[in-house]
């Protein structure tokens, strides 16, 4: 598929190749699937090298179509090294099927930190762009093509999609630690090896990469309403923030200038709301499974759209969604216990 930054005049043949297809898609009898999804292991400090065996042959055993891994393949107080990303490709290329990549804070956003090395967390994910994401395709020893915002090592060539009998997967670079953005000079120094001016930097970064994210998951909605789509699921390693504060110090659901998720969501809500189908948004991030409609908010919901977050270490553990798309809620979730041998 072609690699794009957004929807242009030379671009639209392209695009209403995508649609057209999706449109046949729908057209056919309706396809039922299953996928994976899965992150936030292992964690060395957690000893879970030894038990990701058993995960990985229950996922090799099971009927997915594909697994998403949503970030976090290493534990937040370990060092950045360059073996930490070849580890990780190794792990995600011993499954059968496809498997799809979205980048975390701990192998980025959090290298700063003195307990990771102290590395400059741009030039990380610079790293995680010309090596996780050399080529078109995913992991996995069955791969399939994706669709990236930008060229291989490029900014943004993180943010992928596909589709897959009619329903849009989007993956987006979205990771923990308040989305890269960083509030004060004492948040930015603390057990860091960071200076307020690479901070500033920082948040630089934090306000392109959050603009190219909106345009990326607003370019996906519109292919879903143009080829009439059932659902849209939206991947990201970041929690949100819609039940506990990102930051130590400030609750950004009372002050959402402080979250750097605030725009993603409003957006996201804006999307949701002149869609008619179902979206689903899938973080790691906070390590237990749980499955809720957040939004609006505690006591009014956005009826179409559901969050599912996903285990992690030391819950080594994986979610199996099927779905139907002819079916009013389109995605079936079910949480897999793995047993260790």
């Amino acid at each position: 598929m072609l690699m794009r930054k957004s929807i242009s005049a030379l671009e639209f043949l392209g695009v209403a190749t995508v649609v057209c297809t999706i449109a046949m898609s729908n057209a056919q009898a309706e396809t039922k699937f299953s996928f994976g999804l899965w992150g936030d292991m292992p964690y060395a400090k957690a000893k879970d090298q030894d038990k990701m065996p058993a995960v990985l042959e229950s996922i090799n055993a099971s009927d997915i179509a594909f697994s998403i891994y949503d970030g976090d393949i290493k534990d937040g107080s370990s060092k950045c090294t360059d073996d930490v990303y070849a580890d990780a490709i190794k792990m995600f290329n011993t499954l059968k099927k496809p498997t799809v990549y979205i980048p975390g804070d701990n192998e980025w956003t959090d290298c700063h930190r003195t307990n990771n090395g102290g590395y400059d967390q741009l030039e990380r994910l610079t790293y995680i762009r010309k090596t996780m994401f050399a080529g078109p395709n995913s992991f996995g020893q069955a791969t399939m093509p994706l669709d990236h915002q930008a060229k291989p090592g490029e900014k943004f060539v993180e943010n992928t999609r596909f589709v897959k009998d009619g329903v849009i997967f989007v993956g987006l670079n979205i990771p923990g630690s308040n989305n890269n953005k960083v509030l004060d000079d004492k948040e930015c120094t603390n057990k860091s090896a960071r200076t307020p001016e690479i901070c500033a930097t920082g948040n630089k970064e934090h306000e392109e990469r959050d603009a190219a994210n909106v345009a990326w998951m607003s370019e996906s909605f519109k292919l879903a309403r143009d080829s009439k789509a059932p659902g849209i699921v939206l991947v990201w390693q970041g929690d949100p923030g819609f039940d506990l504060p990102e930051t130590e110090d400030v609750n950004e659901r009372d002050n959402p200038t402080s979250s750097g998720f605030t725009n993603f969501l409003n957006k996201l809500v804006s999307e949701t709301e002149t869609y008619s189908g179902q979206v689903l948004i899938v973080h790691g991030d906070t390590h237990f499974f749980k499955m809720d409609k957040p939004l609006y908010s505690p006591t009014k919901i956005l009826p179409n759209l559901t969050r599912l977050q996903t285990f992690g270490s030391p819950s080594i553990h994986w979610v199996r969604v099927a779905v139907d798309p002819a079916s009013a809620n389109v995605f079936t979730i079910e949480p897999v216990t793995v047993k260790q041998k």
